[in-house]
């Protein structure tokens, strides 16, 4: 009961009351000029929760936006590698221009950090290519006539990995995404610092990085082993609930609703959508499932989107009712 009370007093501090979030503009970047809304970023993108989670709140608030995910795999927007990933990880520029050219969107939501410091110590030369990767995405996403918000890397949570002995300390050789610098969340503190100060050709920041380690922090107080990450790289769908809450309040919303059924469809669609998408811009990293080509997959989102509003409807006559 404790915790249960513990978990309610964070989840309103983290969310309404947040210092992480005081900067934050309270406008939404939702506009009526924007109608279609390109997320870019990892895996912690591509497996698109927090996207879907956005949506549903949107579509209950009657706010209907294409939101398009097109998070790969692996990706970095600094061109990086570590020397012993199985492939060279994808740079988000070899791709960007194409996606921005085919897709037209709005307003891009970029999220990139994670991969881009290698899992290696604080190295000064990966730091600039990072920044010199972030002013990019942001010279390329302005010279095609979209806004930008950027967001920072969430965390990197070392306890999982730890109690498995899989961390290295300082000093070592190499190091990798199975084989991770014990204090890599510190590199990715500096990473997300740097997403914050920026203000040119940006329209927002988002920190997820605080929020996350905040509300896991308060937790482990009373449960020591808690974790919403199983490698410590990707969160779970709490974890991703966290993300989509944080960045519906800076964007002046509601924090995600908790009807399964209709997350569910929402995010079914996402998913089609988001294999179809990916496909369509085209990428170099190997492993990814082919999406349906658009055409189809679009189809299939129609008819999904019909039973979503059918559900939408219900929902709120009801609350109407009420």
């Amino acid at each position: 009961m404790y915790l249960r009370f513990l978990l309610v007093g964070l989840l309103s501090t983290l969310f309404t009351f947040s210092p992480s979030l005081a900067d934050q503009p309270a406008s939404s970047p939702l506009t009526k000029k924007v109608n279609r809304v390109l997320f870019l970023g990892d895996s912690i993108t591509h497996s698109g929760h927090y996207i879907s989670m956005i949506e549903t709140r949107l579509r209950l608030e009657g706010i209907e936006k294409e939101l398009i995910n097109l998070g790969l795999p692996s990706e970095t927007c600094s061109g990086l590698s570590e020397p012993d990933h199985p492939f060279p990880r994808p740079d988000v520029h070899e791709r960007l221009d194409r996606a921005l050219g085919k897709l037209k969107p709005d307003l891009v939501v970029a999220c990139y950090g994670m991969n881009d410091g290698i899992y290696y110590p604080f190295s000064e030369d990966r730091f600039e290519a990072y920044k010199s990767g972030v002013q990019k995405l942001i010279k390329k996403v302005n010279a095609a006539g979209a806004t930008l918000v950027l967001m920072t890397p969430p965390p990197f949570d070392p306890l999982p990995l730890k109690k498995k002995g899989k961390l290295l300390p300082a000093g070592q050789e190499k190091y990798a995404w199975f084989s991770i610098y014990e204090d890599y969340d510190a590199v990715l503190k500096k990473y997300a610092d740097y997403v914050l100060e920026q203000k040119d050709g940006v329209l927002m920041t988002v920190n997820l990085h605080s929020p996350v380690n905040e509300y896991t922090a308060a937790i482990r107080k009373e449960n020591p082993d808690f974790t919403m990450s199983g490698d410590g790289v990707h969160l779970d769908e709490k974890g991703h609930r966290i993300l989509a809450n944080v960045i519906l309040k800076a964007w002046g919303y509601k924090s995600a609703p908790d009807n399964a059924p209709l997350l569910k469809i929402v995010h079914q669609r996402q998913s089609g959508l988001h294999a179809a998408w990916v496909s369509h811009v085209g990428h170099k990293r190997p492993g990814v499932k082919p999406g349906a080509p658009l055409e189809d997959a679009q189809e299939i989102a129609a008819q999904q989107n019909i039973k979503i509003s059918e559900l939408v409807s219900k929902l709120t006559s009801k609350k109407t009712v009420k």
